[in-house]
């Protein structure tokens, strides 16, 4: 075994406090410097070197303080009085102090670049509380923090919480950059994973009355997203009480999982399933994703829960004529939601009605309706009888077959199916799938090319659904792809002469106000939709089974129908609720079809207009309702 010397003991010892950074640093240095001043000060007393005042030399702690500020000042040695010796002693004490104060200022210097590289990284601790936390980084994020913005103005110092594993003043420039004023609301980054318990601790997860984790854009996005819910659910910090917790999942097979891990804390999202149950409603009614925005967003009217006692004893057909200013839409009951349910149904004690209103506090204050009902004016004729339809998909991705088997739940028997798309990966999903009402065929070709557009006869269908190569390119190469086939599609629309309602998916919302300009029906941006609704179910967990109800097949939908079915000749919007509950339906707005292409008002949709409303019956112009089929 080799031998230790005392100077390797030592100089291991040394290297080890050097290690431990800034603060061992300045201490050696002060030592060295302590020292320093002390030897050469006992010097220059015991040798009797200093400057003599009437007869007598300097003391030991006045030559003490001399010495200490010829270590640091290079232009005190200029006042010295004494002989050469005591010169050249202090000379000496000012050349080893210049090395001294020159590491220091160094090691300082170094030490609050280190400092300000932390903060840029954003390691501190947050010690916010009843914040909203956001894990995770995507496009999502600026569609949430800015409808979080619009939610939090009434709030007191509201804050939102960012932890991702990005640069935090990157984080923040992009904020600024895309969300822009946030109002009252703060928004705090800090980097780190989501994953990492320690991380996770930086942002305070105990203290955040929300927490919204987001899917990154990675092949196993989902599994980081269970990671998470599982760091925060059982980590060994977590705290007593439950998380409300909001996270999306990418693929429905992850599901299970997700909720065995989140349990009753944790709502999750079906991104796939939710963007395909919305491409399909807009296929088959045109401007019905104006609707769900508007429902989904904190700008206008949202969707509000009241526990009102002067309607207890009644029925939901008695409280649809409830308020002039708020519709109702259900009611929960004993932590259930049912929208639309049939008129007769009773509220009883402890009920709350759904409701979309302007505000909450609109709600609580909601005046009641006192106009009447013009009976002369309401319409007896029945909903058309659904008919087999003729559907066109150009383009695929990994939600396309999620869309198909939506469409066969609203399809009747006889219904057709035509998937052109550039990729043979729908081929065998395809192949493998069975129907209960459509009939489905596959051909490989390029959508973008306008003879294999001609070759489909485009005008014959009755909807077509264009969906993003999302898994093939980029996002703005998908969407650049996208709209060159929309292009094309109005243009055989045009010169056909005839309407064929058009739905596309986009990916960047940016790209939104480009796609308008090929006057398609609906487009669909799947990141903002997926953003709002997080947002919302962030704020009431309980509003999740009524967006969830309203997007299912099951149950009750919105629909946008002839108001011809409804009434007669122009009437107040009452009217045309009560036309709406005759027939079992609940009437939330309605859209005009001279405003049906224009971006300012909405494209005619109006949700939630109070009941004294005229509506000025035209021809082509809708009630938009929720119904069962």
């Amino acid at each position: 075994m080799r031998k230790v010397t005392l100077r390797q003991r030592l100089r291991y010892a040394f290297d080890n406090t050097m290690a431990r950074g800034t603060k061992s640093i300045v201490g050696w240095l002060g030592l060295v410097t302590a020292v320093l001043v002390i030897t050469f000060t006992l010097l220059v007393v015991l040798a009797s070197l200093g400057p003599a005042s009437g007869g007598h030399h300097t003391g030991f702690l006045r030559q003490l303080l001399y010495t200490l500020e010829h270590s640091m000042d290079t232009g005190a040695i200029e006042n010295d009085n004494g002989g050469w010796p005591f010169t050249l002693a202090m000379l000496a004490v000012t050349i080893v102090g210049i090395f001294i104060v020159s590491a220091l200022i160094g090691v300082i210097a170094t030490a609050f670049d280190v400092k300000l590289e932390e903060l840029r990284k954003g390691r501190s601790f947050v010690i916010e509380h009843d914040h909203t936390l956001i894990l995770g980084w995507s496009e999502a994020v600026f569609t949430i923090v800015g409808e979080l913005a619009i939610a939090n103005e009434s709030e007191k110092n509201p804050v939102v919480v960012i932890l991702a594993d990005e640069d935090k003043v990157e984080m923040e420039e992009a904020i600024a950059s895309k969300v822009g004023d946030t109002g009252k609301t703060r928004v705090v980054c800090r980097r780190g994973s989501p994953i990492d318990l320690g991380d996770l601790e930086i942002v305070n997860p105990h203290a955040a009355r929300a927490i919204i984790v987001l899917s990154a854009a990675a092949e196993e996005a989902d599994s980081e997203v269970i990671k998470t819910i599982l760091a925060l659910t059982q980590g060994p910090h977590r705290k007593a009480e439950p998380y409300h917790i909001v996270a999306e999942i990418e693929e429905a097979k992850n599901l299970e999982i997700a909720r065995i891990v989140g349990g009753s804390e944790t709502t999750l999202i079906d991104k796939g399933q939710t963007i395909a149950r919305l491409i399909v409603q807009a296929s088959r009614q045109s401007g019905i994703s104006v609707v769900y925005t508007e429902l989904f967003d904190f700008d206008g009217d949202e969707i509000y829960f009241r526990e009102d006692p002067a309607l207890i004893g009644k029925t939901y057909g008695d409280a649809l004529l409830a308020y002039e200013d708020c519709a109702i839409i259900g009611i929960r009951s004993n932590g259930f939601s049912k929208v639309n349910p049939p008129p007769e149904t009773l509220i009883a004690p402890g009920d709350q009605i759904i409701a979309v209103a302007a505000d909450d506090t609109v709600l609580e204050a909601a005046t009641p309706f006192v106009g009447e009902i013009d009976e002369a004016l309401v319409a007896a004729q029945a909903a058309p009888a659904p008919v087999p339809a003729r559907v066109l998909v150009l383009g695929w991705n990994a939600r396309s077959m999620t869309v198909i088997r939506e469409l066969d739940n609203y399809a009747v028997a006889g219904s057709h199916v035509t998937v052109i798309a550039e990729t043979d990966s729908a081929a065998e999903p395809l192949a493998q799938a069975t129907f209960s009402h459509l009939e489905v065929e596959f051909h490989e070709a390029p959508t973008t090319d306008r003879q294999t557009l001609d070759s489909l006869d485009v005008p014959s269908y009755d909807a077509v659904i264009v969906m993003c190569y999302s898994e093939l390119l980029d996002p703005q190469r998908a969407d650049a792809r996208t709209l060159v086939t929309l292009l094309h599609l109005r243009d055989m629309a045009a010169k056909s002469g005839r309407k064929v309602p058009i739905v596309s998916e986009m990916l960047d919302d940016r790209n939104r106000e480009l796609a308008q300009v090929t006057k398609v029906d609906d487009v669909i941006v799947s990141e903002k939709v997926i953003s709002l609704i997080l947002t919302q179910v962030s704020e009431n967990a309980a509003l999740w089974p009524v967006f969830d109800d309203l997007l299912d097949a099951d149950g009750s939908e919105i629909y946008i129908r002839p108001v011809e079915t409804y009434v007669t000749g122009e009437t107040t919007f009452a009217t045309i609720t009560e036309a709406a509950r005759r027939r079992g339906e609940t009437a939330i707005g309605y859209r005009t079809i001279s405003e049906h292409d224009d971006p300012e008002r909405q494209f005619g949709v109006r949700v939630n207009p109070p009941k004294s409303t005229r509506f000025p019956v035209a021809a082509g112009d809708r009630v938009i309702v929720l119904a069962e089929d």
